[in-house]
């Protein structure tokens, strides 16, 4: 089963980034499916205007994934932009693409709204998805409810190009990535960047700690029963937690005589022992530019070669002529 999915660099990892996607990503790849994993720096020139600071990100997008678990042994790690042949894919797919299909995505008015300039790179951000996910005739795509519509568009365009050259493309199936995964942010909204309520994976262990434990809760007297599920602290402690002792806390809640500062103290130690290996490889990496360097090196040109191999039919059948 070959397996795609690609990642914006446009800021610090955080948990919700683990828990949401790079611990499944490790997953699939243990599982030994054939796993490309790419930076999506092309995507990422949408919301990151700054030439360095998209440099910067791609760089530590790179060595977190890498220090989370992603081995370049079992994957295809590399950039969006090692492979250039996504872009010409990408206008040809422009050229079948109906307007009203990218005028449905309501991804594109949400992030308007959010802030984001309304240009045609945000707008048509579907269409080089498209590029992204086809060009490696990918079986299976991880993604998030939230962009379940853009792996729609694609199926759509994948479809609408075999019916008009032929057999060429795969047309790929959703893994929807597990909805337990939908981190609490510190203020209790979604985890994001966006809302500067995150816990981040690499950040030093005294600087969780504080965060965790400033996590605003009710009033609720310790000898009362508290209800877990309405709690930003339990929801966090329950991700990293066993079954089990998720479990027991649950019990804990809900009979009384347990007070929030116990919870959170807890919920810190959980979190600290999770992400101190991922700080330490991080750490390494980071001094070490030329090994993650050479991982994406190497993943690029692999993933080059699969794209190359669909281009030359593509090209073929749309009777595009070149001297290479």
């Amino acid at each position: 089963m070959r397996v795609l999915s690609g990642i914006q660099p446009s800021g610090k990892l955080h948990v919700g980034n683990y828990f949401g996607a790079m611990r499944q990503y490790v997953q699939l790849q243990n599982e030994g499916n054939e796993c490309l994993y790419f930076i999506a720096n092309y995507h990422a020139m949408t919301s990151v205007a700054q030439p360095e600071e998209l440099a910067n990100y791609t760089r530590e997008l790179a060595a977190g994934y890498l220090a989370a678990g992603l081995d370049p042994a079992k994957a295809i790690f590399f950039r969006q932009s090692d492979v250039p042949e996504v872009c010409e894919l990408s206008w040809i797919f422009s050229c079948i693409t109906p307007m009203g299909l990218l005028e449905r995505c309501v991804s594109y008015k949400d992030k308007v709204q959010q802030g984001l300039a309304a240009n045609h790179g945000l707008f048509c951000y579907p269409v080089l998805q498209a590029a992204d996910i086809l060009i490696y005739n990918s079986d299976l795509v991880p993604v998030g409810q939230d962009q379940k519509q853009h792996l729609e568009v694609t199926r759509d365009i994948a479809v609408k190009f075999n019916n008009r050259y032929g057999e060429i493309l795969t047309v790929p199936k959703p893994h929807i990535l597990d909805e337990t995964a939908v981190v609490p942010g510190l203020d209790g909204q979604k985890m994001s960047k966006s809302y500067d309520n995150t816990l981040e994976l690499f950040e030093p262990a005294n600087r969780t700690k504080k965060k965790i434990m400033r996590i605003q809760t009710d009033s609720t007297p310790i000898e009362e029963a508290k209800d877990p599920d309405k709690c930003i602290v339990f929801a966090l402690l329950k991700l990293a937690a066993s079954p089990e002792e998720a479990a027991q806390w649950r019990q804990r809640y809900e009979q009384g005589g347990m007070g929030y500062g116990e919870v959170k103290k807890r919920t810190v130690e959980l979190y600290n022992e999770l992400l101190e290996p991922f700080r330490k490889r991080y750490e390494e990496l980071s001094n070490d530019r030329d090994y993650v360097e050479d991982v994406m090196r190497e993943g690029g040109k692999k993933a080059r070669a699969i794209a190359q191999e669909l281009m030359e039919k593509v090209r073929s059948v749309t009777g595009i002529v070149t001297n290479g």
